[in-house]
């Protein structure tokens, strides 16, 4: 930097400049001695021009020495603060605007292992500190990164070089427009370690519940039973009193269990290898013991702790069991829930929610009835169902039919044709706004349990008053104001649901053969033909609607294929990718614009027929967002790997919706899913 580009400043500009101003005055001086007498006038003239002329030669003669002494002591006095922060213990470093290497201290040299002359970037010596880290428009920024298993806490600020060139009161820079980066690191890693001891001995709460206790007992000997209870309890108690966990039995199938956050880590490590370890446990029984897990961690009390160990354990159950379900005060993590859960014989439960449904249907005026977003041939027959329920008791319904579809348009035209069902009962998302807002009206929800899902999302908040009735497992979102939750993941289709609420509501409810037909047809639509997911209740739901007229042949008829449709879904199969020799990827056509996703759903069903496919996924746009259609034949849970894309399901039938992306980023996100899930193991 030039001469020329620095001035002096402040109370050093005042102090040299003093020769010039007593100059001035000297000139004042003679000038006022004019008026006294001109002899002493020219003297004082005289003496004032040999003056300036000796300030001026001394000003200009000494103001460059006077710079070289204040720079040399302005650089004894930078070196003196140099070598306070070389000695400086906190390691420190300057850097440029690109992040490259200036100058350091001993202590970084130290800690980063480099040498003085090291004049790389930055991110060469902590890959954390990237171009993009660097401060930009903000003035500092932080982040935490480790060195040599010490944790760092990584502080850069911008200095502007005019604000170094400020910092001396004597000189300054003119039009020099820069700046450097400070970076300073603070050890934080025995804070962070004594931190996560904290975390690690936080107590946690879980419940523990055996989902089919007496149905696996039923499956042993009489005389080995109390040997089979008391392997199993030795197996839960031996599990976690290995990790220093306490354990309490509070019924005959229920658990308690406190154990720290450390414990709780490494049985997220092991994937809770106790699900395994119980299931395949056995002494002569037939059905396998399986267990649900609910874990309530991260809570201000261990009060709180429970309560969301309570959520977690109603949420596995309401999945169907056999998993572990962790619950924070912000993150529901699933574990285990890999194989299909069996049906429980019993019908007690759907009694008992009969009975309970039936009260709130005596109680009301208007019945609303809704599904989920493009209705399907289960959501609409479960809504059929339910209206010939309304009905019997003589009260006024809505079945909400926002978008018909291909595959719910042959059962729309045959109950408008019968002459038994008015038009009127079908009616728009605006209509049955309208209807709820002026009235006090009860929801029924049919097929689906997450709010998002629902063909129109409003009535939730308009009704008082709401029933779901659902099959698929529950996620951790859910209708939460329902006055009556009938979820029950075990069952094949709502349909089937319905069928048996109809046979326990009411003696007078009677089908019409073409309302039987309906729900015969979401039954076996939902069950591909009664291939999957059938129970001894299916069939037991198919014969009570086969008693009340259901035709086989007249709903098979009914779901026959157009040539149009057919040749859809043989290009979708056709155009198919393998992803890892066992999962099927494909995407309908854009051509296809009547009932894409439906003919996705079928096409995802055919794509299992190829030998070797254990998992098939249909992606289809649709209305701006992405549909995937998700099919198994195999011990791969498609359930899991759509609530990863934040959809959800069934083990073997799932799907989900993904809004703002297109289909080659929603399959690229599907194939990292599967790509993840395959390194833990989970595939």
């Amino acid at each position: 930097m030039s001469n020329s580009n620095i001035r002096f400043k402040g109370q050093i500009r005042t102090y040299i400049m003093w020769p010039l101003w007593m100059t001035i005055l000297v000139i004042v001086f003679a000038l006022a001695m004019y008026f006294v007498d001109i002899r002493a006038g020219v003297m004082a003239t005289a003496f004032a021009v040999i003056y300036a002329g000796v300030a001026y030669f001394l000003y200009f003669h000494n103001r460059n020495r006077v710079f070289k002494d204040l720079i040399s002591f302005a650089t004894q006095y930078g070196q003196v603060q140099k070598q306070l922060l070389r000695d400086l213990e906190i390691p420190y470093a300057l850097l440029d605007e690109s992040g490259k290497l200036i100058w350091m201290n001993d202590a970084f040299e130290q800690t980063m292992q480099i040498s003085r002359k090291h004049s790389k970037n930055i991110s060469t010596v902590i890959p954390e500190i990237t171009k993009e880290k660097l401060p930009g428009m903000e003035h500092e920024t932080e982040m935490i990164i480790t060195v040599n298993d010490h944790d760092f806490r990584a502080s850069m600020n911008k200095v502007s070089m005019e604000a170094l060139m400020d910092a001396p009161e004597a000189v300054e820079a003119v039009d020099y427009d820069s700046y450097l980066i400070a970076l300073y690191m603070f050890d934080v890693t025995e804070v962070n370690t004594l931190s996560r001891q904290i975390e690690e001995q936080k107590m946690v709460c879980g419940l523990i519940y055996m989902d089919n206790y007496d149905e696996a007992l039923e499956s042993v000997e009489e005389a080995r039973r109390s040997l089979a209870v008391a392997l199993i309890d030795r197996q839960i108690n031996k599990k976690f009193k290995n990790i220093d966990a306490i354990v309490k039995k509070l019924e005959k199938d229920k658990f308690l269990v406190i154990m720290t956050r450390r414990d709780l880590n490494g049985m997220i490590e092991n994937r809770f290898d106790i699900l395994e370890e119980v299931k395949n446990a056995n002494i002569g029984n037939e059905v396998s013991f399986t267990l649900s897990i609910g874990i309530g961690a991260g809570g201000d009390s261990l009060m709180q702790n429970y309560e969301y160990a309570r959520t977690a354990i109603d949420l596995a159950l309401g999945r169907g069991g056999d998993q572990a379900i962790i619950k924070t005060d912000d993150e529901i993590s699933y574990f285990g829930g890999k194989r299909e859960m069996t049906g429980k014989n019993t019908r007690v439960k759907a009694r008992v929610k009969a009975h309970a449904f039936r009260e709130i249907i005596e109680n009301s005026d208007h019945i609303v009835i809704m599904g989920h977003r493009i209705l399907d041939v289960d959501a609409f027959g479960s809504s059929v169902g339910i209206y010939r329920v309304a009905k019997t008791f003589n009260k006024k319904v809505s079945i909400v039919v926002d978008e018909v579809t291909t595959s719910i348009r042959p059962m729309l035209d045959m109950l408008k044709r019968d002459g038994h069902h008015e038009e009127s009962i079908f009616v728009s998302n605006e209509k049955a706004i309208e209807i709820a807002s002026s009235s006090d009206c009860t929801l029924v929800v049919v097929d689906v349990n997450k709010p998002s899902y629902t063909g129109c999302p409003e009535l939730l908040e308009l009704c008082h008053t709401i029933v779901v009735l659902d099959h698929h497992r529950q996620g951790s979102e859910k209708i939460e104001n329902a006055t009556l939750s009938y979820v029950e993941p075990y069952a094949s289709s709502a349909a089937e649901m319905v069928s048996e609420v109809l046979q326990y509501i009411s003696d007078n409810v009677k089908l019409m053969s073409d309302e039987a037909d309906c729900l015969y047809a979401g039954m076996m639509i939902d069950t591909n033909n009664f291939m999957t997911k059938t129970g001894v209740r299916t069939f037991e739901a198919a014969a009570y609607l086969r008693r009340n007229g259901a035709d086989v042949t007249r709903v098979r008829k009914m779901f026959r294929d157009d040539a149009a449709s057919y040749k859809a879904k043989a290009e979708i199969v056709s155009n198919a990718e393998v992803y890892d020799g066992a999962f099927a990827i494909a995407v309908t056509p854009e051509t296809i614009t009547d009932s894409p996703t439906i003919i996705g759903a079928e096409a995802a069903n055919e794509l299992l027929n190829i030998n070797g496919i254990r998992a098939s996924f249909v992606l289809t746009m649709h209305q701006g967002e992405v549909y995937i259609s998700a099919r198994s034949i195999d011990d791969v849970n498609v359930q899991v790997i759509m609530e990863n894309l934040g959809g959800g399901g069934h083990m073997n039938v799932a799907g989900a919706q993904l809004s703002n992306v297109s289909i080659e980023g929603a399959r690229k996100a599907l194939i990292m899913v599967l790509s993840e899930m395959k390194e833990r193991g989970e595939l």
